[in-house]
């Protein structure tokens, strides 16, 4: 298999080897407790032993019911937010359904024309809904649910409840309400959180009802967790990546950019910056996570990149092999790019991505992280390296990877605004 590839570029001299070498030596015990999964966090690692919720019994389950729903439907409506979504919608977006079940998301917004919409795409199709939420505490899939299961009601009768997936939490009111109606119904991991959720039900099941290979991204999963439990912390690529951003933020960089040349990226990145920003933003501590969609953002906000106040770092993921061609030929049209002929555009895109970590390595340290496909086997190992890496990164930062007590804060404003009675 393939592997992920770092390399630090850093022409302005920010970092020296010598200085990520003892860090890393320093960080050799918290990497060794991290593989093993430290005690404190038990009810948080459900996610660390890929098989403890995408064994070969789980993967048969979520694979027969994705025949369920791939029989009759059309179209699979996912109703959760969050990490309830991002992980299984960056993989759909990056690669596309490869049957004739499209997925389509809601219960991620409050927006009434995004509600509007989507009841108005499904609208004439056998249509069934998988409604994931940990504990259904929270308004965007509660509300969502509602007006999907209007719409099911309306479509199909009594039958609609034969249409309706729910992923919760066992012996939660989410479970009675499944059972009281006739529902289907999947554990959510009671020991992963939502952010850490992308090789379980919740990630998996999705990904399995539109054609994906769910077993190649498990095993990627499991590729990249063989090595990163066989590595030392003198090669341990995690602890590395860990390691210099740390120290960059220590030497008051403020942000990490995940710059792409590749805009499929989107979501995947919508997803790590929830993982960074969740994980790691307590105490008034951390790195801001940002995007850059490259090739195009340089013309927004490349300006600031490359001029405006020194305040983050680059982490650039390169694809090798992208999967895609076009060349360019010449014409009649004396247009000024003659110089492209038989030029392709993935070749001009490699020579665009050289030169922008070239110039923007000048100024400040620019990560690569080498991947070496868009495939589901490549977003195994993304998801689990960047999900133990996060974890590591955390504990060096110095705050719980896996809480997140800041989130309740407008839930609480917000409820008591809309009626509901909130504890002190």
């Amino acid at each position: 298999m393939n592997e992920l590839k770092l390399e630090i570029i850093d022409q302005a001299g920010w970092l020296a080897q010598e200085e990520i070498r003892v860090m890393k030596d320093k960080y050799a015990l918290l990497l060794d407790a991290v593989k093993k999964g430290e005690e404190q966090y038990k009810d948080s690692l459900g996610w660390l032993d890929v098989d403890r919720w995408a064994g070969e019994d789980w993967i048969l389950k979520y694979e027969e019911l994705a025949k369920a729903v791939q029989k009759d439907g059309d179209v699979l409506v996912v109703i959760g937010i969050g990490g309830s979504n991002q992980s299984a919608r960056a993989v759909v977006d990056a690669i596309g359904s490869k049957n004739h079940v499209k997925i389509v998301y809601a219960g991620n917004s409050i927006s009434a024309d995004s509600i509007c919409n989507v009841l108005e795409e499904i609208k004439g199709k056998s249509v069934y809904i998988n409604v994931i939420a940990k504990n259904f505490e929270t308004l965007e899939p509660g509300i969502g649910f509602r007006a999907l299961r209007a719409f099911l009601k309306d479509q199909y009768g009594a039958e609609y409840s034969k249409r309706v997936i729910c992923t919760g939490t066992c012996g939660t009111k989410f479970e009675e309400i499944a059972r009281e109606k006739g529902y289907y119904f999947l554990p959510f991991p009671e020991d992963v959180g939502g952010r850490y959720t992308s090789l379980t039900p919740i990630g998996l099941f999705p990904l399995a009802a539109a054609g994906l290979d769910i077993r190649a991204m498990v095993e990627g999963a499991r590729h990249i967790s063989r090595r990163l439990q066989k590595e030392d912390a003198a090669e341990n690529i995690a602890l590395e990546y860990a390691v210099v951003r740390n120290m960059l933020y220590e030497k008051g960089l403020k942000l990490e950019m995940l710059s792409c040349f590749e805009p499929r990226m989107f979501r995947f990145a919508k997803w790590w910056m929830q993982l960074f920003g969740e994980s790691e933003g307590k105490d008034n501590k951390a790195l801001y996570p940002v995007f850059g969609t490259f090739s195009e953002d340089l013309h927004s906000i490349g300006q600031y990149i490359q001029d405006g106040d020194t305040i983050m770092f680059e982490t650039f993921l390169k694809v090798e092999d992208t999967g895609a061609s076009y060349v360019i030929y010449g014409d009649d049209v004396e247009d000024g790019f003659s110089v492209l002929d038989g030029m392709d555009f993935d070749e001009i895109n490699r020579v665009a991505f050289e030169a922008t970590v070239a110039a923007h390595s000048e100024k400040f340290p620019c990560l690569i992280l080498s991947i070496p496909a868009i495939d589901e086997e490549t977003f195994g190992q993304l998801y689990y390296f960047y999900q133990f890496m996060c974890y590591l990164s955390a504990k060096i930062l110095g705050v719980d990877p896996f809480n997140q007590p800041g989130v309740e804060a407008y839930k609480n404003y917000m409820f008591k605004s809309l009626g509901k009675c909130v504890e002190d």
